[in-house]
């Protein structure tokens, strides 16, 4: 697929896409979401990658639903129309909650609306000291969409979700932080090499159990303990099997570095 709304790059164990949309500061389109489902797939299926970077191009990481583009031609739709509109979107953000491989996100400037959301699906996130942030959909009579008000409370908890999601308030990368939602914030001419340098880290790691480890994590909010331990005996089983552990004990008796291959 020839993308128009982001580009992918990949270098080194790394993808890192770029939505590219700066001259209406990343807004997310119809063309764009598709291009995000294309987009996670890609990543998914190519075994050289091993993490990703998400990220904006210009000024602004997304600054949300596209006002004059998808949002107005939704709003003229009816309601079932509007539901299935949404369902077909949250394919590919499921793609990236449910992506065995890490996401980090490199948050530069605003991230609003759906482009908070689309910031929270990552498993670690780097904010730019100018970056922002707001679930702004009471703004403009919404409620959230793209699992915004499903991921926030997870992370930050359920009053001050409340209190962000109700007011539609910004708050800035220093509060993100503070939270817990931001795991670190850097200048800004330091974002990329700052998420450069977790992405590579991340990448050389043994992927499939750092994956599956992903989604034991991303479980243990709404799994039940036993169900939990079956999935934890059958995901340390499997990753005692791969090559990668066999290579971490090795080097571990040799008392040197592994080489992780990410199989």
């Amino acid at each position: 697929m020839v993308f128009t709304t982001l580009t992918i790059e990949k270098r080194q164990g790394v993808a890192i896409i770029r939505l590219n949309r700066p001259d209406v500061l990343n807004a997310l389109n119809a063309q764009m979401s598709i291009e995000l489902g294309e987009a996670a797939a890609n990543v998914r299926d190519d075994e050289e990658v091993r993490a990703i970077i998400l990220t904006g191009s210009g000024n602004a990481f997304c600054s949300g639903g596209d006002i004059k583009g998808m949002l107005s031609q939704v709003s003229k739709a009816g309601v079932v129309q509007r539901r299935d509109h949404l369902k077909v979107a949250y394919r590919w953000l499921a793609g990236f909650i449910n992506l065995e491989k890490p996401v980090i996100a490199a948050v530069n400037g605003y991230a609003y609306g759906a482009g908070l959301s689309l910031a929270l699906v990552s498993d670690i996130m780097i904010a730019a000291e100018s970056a922002s942030f707001a679930l702004s959909f009471s703004k403009v009579g919404l409620t959230p969409d793209f699992a915004g008000a499903y991921l926030l409370p997870r992370i930050i908890g359920l009053n001050r979700a409340k209190l962000f999601t109700l007011t539609a308030d910004t708050f800035d990368a220093k509060t993100a932080h503070e939270m817990g939602m931001v795991t670190q914030v850097v200048p800004d001419a330091e974002l990329e090499g700052a998420a450069w340098k977790m992405a590579r880290r991340l990448a050389q790691g043994p992927t499939k159990a750092l994956g599956m480890t992903k989604i034991m994590l991303n479980k243990s909010f709404d799994t039940a303990l036993a169900d939990f331990l079956e999935l934890e005996a059958a995901y340390h089983a499997i990753s005692g099997a791969t090559e990668d552990f066999r290579e971490g004990v090795q080097a571990f008796t040799e008392k040197r570095k592994p080489e992780f291959k990410g199989r």
